[in-house]
């Protein structure tokens, strides 16, 4: 590690945070500050390009102990703009490691301050909310007031493949599945890749009419960034999708957009779902699930049809939407992550529950 500096976490409150430096110099980039939970999975939770532009928090006090191990990763690059932890391993070991946290969050421009006080700083953002923030060297030079009033620009298309891709599926293949990408997670893919599905990815501005045209077994929506009120065009395009008729699955941002296309409302909530240790309820057999999120929005009650669309997960915590079940078609969704990683896989089974959709409609075809 580099000869750490002096830096500065500023708040859009005007609160100031001291630490060191690790990682990419500051370059005074605004974002929104958020927190998770999670214990371990740092590379998985850093390359999720569901915290673009963000600067993510970390909870528990000690990360980077096993340092950079590429096969983890969920994305060739990282998008956040920041990661904040209370103390970063000098001396990481497993016998897979390929490198140190520090390097890799360098060689991908993301800053990093450790040393900072990440227990009050948590409780301040669950007190008052997500809110805007700035890793820098000079906090005076810092116009709070532009801060306050930053929002970010539109990041699925920054987080989005430029060409269409396709993965193979791991043994014989039984199944086709698009996916139009608004930041799909590489676990996801590989999900569906050791069930026989061969994965298409395609743009996120893709006409569905020529996602369609593949004539896949099945679509899929995967997580992404932002806030998915902002997307009237993949609403739209989630519409069309979806009156296919074809499977679907969605997942995180892919349930959001799913629930606007039907119709339903959308809310930021203060300070989000972000972490490895969430419990969610199955209405049907009223089984708890520890799951995987990370989101900072969720599908309200208002608005759901109920001759169409059926609340099937809730969140043991605070009662929220977790997943629903589209009841005219073969589709459904889900607020959390089954893929996990990091995180629980107790609910890989609904890549399962996808898959059994697919076979039932390809044997009445």
């Amino acid at each position: 590690m580099q000869d750490a500096m002096q830096i500065y976490l500023l708040l859009a409150d005007g609160s100031c945070y001291p630490g060191l430096s690790f990682g990419h110099p500051p370059k005074d980039e605004f974002a929104e500050i958020v927190f998770t939970t999670g214990m371990g999975g740092y590379l998985e939770t850093i390359s999720d390009p569901s915290f673009s532009s963000q600067i993510i928090l970390q909870t528990f006090p000690l990360q980077g102990n096993y340092g950079y191990i590429p096969e983890d990763l969920e994305s060739s690059q990282a998008y956040c703009a920041g990661y904040c932890a209370r103390h970063i391993s000098k001396h990481p070991s497993n016998f897979r490691r390929q490198g140190t946290l520090d390097t890799y969050l360098r060689e991908q421009g993301v800053v990093g301050i450790e040393g900072i006080d990440t227990r009050t700083l948590t409780r301040k953002i669950r007190e008052q909310g997500v809110m805007n923030a700035v890793i820098t060297a000079d906090p005076v030079a810092i116009d709070v007031d532009a801060l306050k009033a930053f929002k970010p620009a539109l990041q699925v298309p920054k987080v989005s493949v430029r060409e269409t891709r396709t993965y193979p599926a791991k043994d014989n293949r039984l199944y086709r599945v698009s996916i139009p990408d608004t930041g799909v997670k590489q676990s996801i893919i590989e999900s569906l890749q050791e069930r026989g599905c061969e994965v298409t990815l395609f743009p996120h501005d893709t006409a569905p009419e020529a996602i369609l045209a593949g004539q896949p077994d099945g679509i899929l929506l995967g997580n992404g960034p932002g806030d998915p009120r902002d997307y009237a065009d993949l609403v739209a395009k989630t519409r069309v999708l979806s009156d296919s008729a074809l499977p679907l699955m969605a997942i995180c941002l892919g349930h959001q957009l799913l629930a606007l296309a039907h119709n339903a409302g959308i809310k930021k909530m203060k300070y989000g779902h972000r972490g490895e240790n969430q419990g969610v309820v199955d209405l049907a057999d009223v089984r708890i699930y520890m799951t995987s999120q990370n989101h900072g929005y969720l599908l309200t009650d208002i608005g759901v049809d109920s001759e169409q669309m059926k609340v099937s997960f809730r969140n043991v915590n605070d009662g929220s939407c977790e997943g629903v079940d589209y009841l005219q078609k073969p589709q459904f969704s889900v607020q959390f992550h089954p893929e996990a990683a990091p995180g629980p896989c107790e609910t890989l089974f609904l890549f399962d529950r996808f898959i059994s959709l697919m076979e039932a409609a390809n044997a009445t075809r």
